[in-house]
């Protein structure tokens, strides 16, 4: 439908879903080809690790802050402000690379403040659904969500490769900027309805400390919530395990090439996925979503540790990546439909900080497990070698596949005791909708709509997959292998 202040319903949301995946592909080239200059630059490591930490670290620490500032803006206003923040960082990057003045320490100011850009960003996105989408159809788009986020991960280390050798870092920056000019136009296209009321904002806290709190107490006075956030924390932090130890356990018994071709095939799993995903929109009943395919991500790491071989570890990597974003999708589906629009922005944001915490614990605990604990009793003569060492094996590698076997069982429990809470396995029924002022189209303008939306999520999809995907896989959005 389209009024004189612009598109809405779901023309607005593909829309807006289209100039957004453009944008995320010009920050995912940008990120790939600063890391490609910095490691020429400087050949260490660690300063290319400090670039990631920087792009990293704000995004979990200002999530909460992000949700209540976005709680208090239109959502489109704080989309609109956040590209243009981000497209002012990347021109400021190109104008010292194009006077030959670009150091370390300006990529990590530029890159934390795309960063923090970004996060508020994110958030209002998501927080945005809920206005342009109706109830019944939030999980088909958050299949779309997943599915632009899928292949933009495997597209732009493929596309930033073929760029940086054909116009060099200055042109791939120059690229980046005309996907925020796209983006930002797209938004521009678009009406969102303000979640807040001219006499709320009387009543308005001045305090974001205060809005935060909010947040929290919102989910206390809503346990269901509180277990299906509970449920991603065990989620995040089984995937943690994946996320660093992956690449290892198929080095152990397979050669760096052999590597590269299971994470490249696993790596369609993602596609598939979401395209699942947004043709279906997940169970009518997201927390059977949430639940029944947490059951079968956790199965899938599980699998992933038995066998010391490329093909079962590969069909066992597909299983997570497939699961993964329906999954996703079926979780911010919920919470955007059951959480109050007025509260979506710090709720959603507290809720990403605490299982993305998970995934931090898991990182800093994966690595140590690995070494001085699974592993040493997985060898020749160690003390798990003639129990479990019977059954999966022992040797190089083991230790790290019986940590897959255990990590895997965590998101399968907690998807079977789930089942088993009465209050979790009815979030659905006991929380009421969050009434949505996204308006609903007649069924000839649905139609159309849906038809544009199928075909934009086909062009979107790669006609190939790279052959080396390590780098697609190193996004916080969807589990890494």
């Amino acid at each position: 439908m389209k009024t004189k202040f612009g598109l809405t319903g779901m023309k607005a949301f593909y829309t807006v879903w289209a100039g957004q995946v453009l944008s995320m592909l010009g920050s995912e080239l940008t990120g790939f080809a600063l890391g490609v200059w910095v490691f020429q630059q400087t050949g260490s490591v660690t300063k290319f690790a400090t670039i990631i930490f920087a792009t990293t670290l704000p995004g979990i620490l200002l999530s909460p802050v992000a949700g209540a500032v976005v709680d208090r803006l239109n959502r489109r206003t704080a989309m609109l402000v956040s590209d243009s923040v981000s497209a002012l960082s990347t021109l400021a990057v190109a104008s010292l690379l194009f006077t030959s003045q670009l150091e370390l320490w300006h990529i990590i100011v530029l890159v934390t403040a795309t960063s923090i850009a970004e996060t508020f960003q994110s958030v209002a996105y998501s927080a945005s659904f809920a206005l342009m989408v109706p109830t019944e159809k939030l999980g088909r788009a958050n299949g779309f969500y997943q599915l632009g986020s899928a292949v933009t991960r495997v597209l732009s280390p493929l596309l930033a490769g073929v760029l940086i050798q054909f116009i060099g870092l200055k042109g791939v920056i120059l690229v980046d900027f005309a996907s925020f000019v796209i983006g930002v136009g797209t938004l521009l296209m678009v009406r969102m309805p303000s979640t807040t009321e001219p006499s709320d904002d009387e009543e308005r806290s001045d305090s974001i400390l205060r809005d935060m709190g909010e947040a929290l107490s919102y989910l206390r006075a809503r346990s269901g919530l509180l277990l299906v956030m509970g449920i991603f924390m065990i989620d995040n932090f089984a995937i943690g395990l994946a996320n660093v130890a992956g690449q290892p356990l198929v080095l152990s018994f397979a050669s760096p090439a052999v590597l590269g071709t299971v994470l490249s095939i696993a790596s369609t799993g993602f596609i598939i996925g979401s395209i699942a995903m947004s043709a279906w929109g997940g169970p009518k009943k997201k927390i059977n979503g949430i639940l029944g395919f947490s059951i079968l991500f956790g199965l899938g790491i599980m699998l992933t540790g038995i066998w010391p071989s490329a093909i079962p570890v590969c069909l066992a990597m597909m299983v997570i990546t497939t699961s993964a974003p329906i999954l996703f999708g079926s979780s911010e589906a919920l919470w955007q439909a059951k959480v109050d629009l007025k509260l979506q922005g710090r709720v959603l944001s507290f809720s990403s900080m605490v299982s993305r915490s998970a995934l931090l614990a898991s990182y800093v605990l994966a690595g140590p497990l690995a070494d001085k604990v699974f592993e040493p009793m997985l060898m020749e003569g160690g003390a798990l070698a003639d129990s479990v060492g019977r059954v999966i094996g022992v040797g190089p590698g083991r230790g790290i596949g019986f940590m897959f076997i255990l990590f895997g069982a965590l998101p399968m429990l907690a998807g079977v005791l789930g089942y088993l809470h009465p209050r979790l396995r009815r979030v659905d029924d006991e929380l009421p909708d969050a009434n949505p002022e996204a308006e609903e189209s007649s069924p000839e303008e649905s139609l159309e709509a849906e038809k544009d939306g199928v075909e934009v999520a086909l062009e979107a999809v790669p006609e190939t997959v790279p052959e080396t995907v390590q780098e697609t896989l190193q996004s916080e959005q969807a589990p890494v292998l």
